[in-house]
């Protein structure tokens, strides 16, 4: 893994886009962990989440959703990246695309290759909390950062709701 953290820096210094860069225990990297430790709003926080094609050619896609939501990985993404089957990337290969370790993982500074689809939920938001490129910071940041991502699509239904809790 390299540090990818100067890099981001450099990108967000350059899109002129309010951020702070927060820092973070790597043990409460996941998000979970993380916003409850440190107070966050799960509703403010954004994964991304590289899938890949299982079967046809291999393809792969970054997508971004609310922490509050379940990427519609055999729906809405199985049908725009063309596949009859994907499945989450595993750890080594997310490393071996992006550099990041999962926990860290930034939809900042991807490879200029890597399609990212954002779900329309988060441009809604006031700010997002993103993973900082290792599992030591997160960025604050507005939603538009992703307009100035390059290979970038907004997704209207790329995150589902969660399923509801079951009853006590």
């Amino acid at each position: 893994m390299t540090d990818t953290l100067p890099r981001i820096r450099a990108f967000l210094e350059t899109s002129q886009i309010e951020f702070e860069v927060m820092a973070c225990d790597p043990a409460l990297a996941d998000t979970a962990v993380f916003c409850e430790h440190y107070g966050i709003s799960l509703d403010h926080s954004a994964n991304a989440i590289v899938v890949k094609t299982k079967t046809g050619e291999r393809k792969y896609v970054a997508c971004v959703v609310l922490a509050t939501a379940r990427l519609d990985v055999n729906r809405t993404v199985r049908k725009k990246i063309g596949a009859r089957k994907v499945s989450f990337a595993g750890a080594e290969e997310t490393l071996a695309l992006t550099g990041m370790d999962l926990g860290g993982v930034t939809p900042l500074c991807l490879p200029q290759d890597l399609p990212l689809w954002v779900d329309a939920e988060v441009m809604r938001r006031p700010y997002i909390i993103l993973g900082g490129g290792n599992r030591e910071s997160k960025i604050r940041v507005l939603p538009e950062i992703f307009l100035h991502t390059p290979n970038t699509e907004i997704v209207e239904g790329l995150g589902l709701p969660p399923p509801p809790a079951p009853d006590s």
